[in-house]
């Protein structure tokens, strides 16, 4: 059956599906949002508390670099403690990648280009294999071997696809399919070229993402352009935006790309207007505030913010609550696309609070109440 909206419709790439840990990455699986920390992995508790946070925001896969022995010596009880799987990242020591491997890493990072020699590669590939770790093969503009650089005379596409080719070919040699593949660069049209390459080539997991993409703003401007580009085109099986920021924003801006392309709803979308002299209130402050006080809601649902009458109402009856601001600092509050009331400005944030926490609770009871029905079926 067609679609009502098809101009809305992206068509996924059909992938294998592999397991990292417990979440399901390729194939029909929901796109999977992907951080790092930047703690010492050395320091456990500080590494365990920023993981926290990380899930806290919604990350479903948390990776920590283990470039020293002192970083995989606990390893374990990071893996233990984190409610989402651990990814170990290695670069150069091979050994990393063994000890982790062996102390609960749900997945290995590693570039084989720079791991080694193949037999050092074929070790990696054991250890993954005795543990049941998967493998993420993180080919890099930044780090491409030297005959590919010699041969292409700079990072392209070709190139990258190449490096990603190679090392694919590595882990088959060796019979190990548990795999997914990155071919990242922080030039946005290079790695939209790369990925769309490999995408063609093989039908393994993809994990997206441009790396070095900058700051907050600067780096979500580029990654939502690349990794956007990318999924539209539907491209891509996992998500990291790389952002010179605290990890637990890169996970909100990697749910706001899913959110705003309807591939993944958790948390409230919020729908607002940039404000004129038209506002009934000041729209930008309210945003702000709402943005920080519904960060703990987790259910989907959609809220919008509007500070006059112009598209106010238009916004406001296609999402689930909405405030269009009003004269003499009185706003009209909608519910369900339906004017119900109104609030003062004064009260105004506490009351939006309120009813968004209040039709959170509720779709969250009919969505058990449903699950409840299904299973007596």
């Amino acid at each position: 059956m067609s679609s009502i909206r098809p101009w809305r419709d992206i068509v996924r790439r059909q992938s294998r599906q592999i397991m990292v840990g417990s979440v399901p990455v390729g194939g029909d699986a929901p796109i999977s949002v992907q951080t790092m920390t930047n703690t010492p992995t050395e320091d456990v508790g500080a590494t365990i508390d920023q993981i926290r946070r990380c899930e806290d925001a919604g990350a479903d896969i948390i990776r920590v670099s283990c470039p020293t022995p002192e970083s995989t010596a606990n390893f374990d009880q990071i893996a233990r403690a984190a409610k989402v799987p651990i990814v170990a990242d290695i670069h150069f020591h091979y050994k990393r990648a063994l000890e982790a491997a062996d102390k609960g890493a749900a997945c290995l990072r590693i570039n084989p280009g720079n791991i080694g020699s193949s037999e050092r590669v074929a070790e990696v590939v054991r250890a993954a294999k005795a543990n049941g770790c998967a493998i993420r093969i993180g080919v890099n503009a930044g780090s491409l071997e030297r005959d590919l650089l010699e041969k292409y005379g700079e990072p392209c596409p070709e190139a990258l696809v190449e490096s990603a080719l190679d090392h694919i070919k590595l882990l088959q040699d060796h019979d190990f399919h548990e795999f997914k593949v990155a071919v990242k660069a922080s030039d946005v049209f290079l790695a939209v070229s790369a990925y769309m390459g490999l995408a063609e080539a093989v039908d393994c997991p993809l994990h997206l993402g441009i790396t070095e993409a900058g700051g907050l703003i600067g780096g979500t401007v580029k990654s939502s352009i690349g990794i956007g580009n990318l999924l539209w085109a539907g491209i891509g099986d996992t998500i990291r935006v790389s952002l010179s920021a605290e990890p637990e924003q890169e996970v909100r801006v990697g749910f706001e790309i899913l959110k705003s392309l309807g591939l993944r709803t958790r948390g409230v979308r919020i729908v607002s207007c940039p404000s004129c002299s038209r506002q009934g209130f000041d729209v930008i402050r309210t945003v702000e505030a709402l943005e920080k006080r519904l960060e703990h809601i987790k259910t989907p649902m959609s809220l919008s913010v509007l500070g006059c009458v112009v598209n106010g109402p238009g916004e406001a009856r296609e999402t689930d609550i909405g405030i269009t601001g009003g004269g003499a600092g009185k706003h009209m509050v909608y519910l369900s696309g339906v004017t119900d009331h109104h609030v003062q400005s004064e009260t105004m944030i506490e009351h939006i609070v309120s009813l968004v926490e209040a039709k959170a609770a509720e779709i969250e009871a009919g969505m058990s109440d449903a699950g409840m029905a299904e299973a007596a079926e």
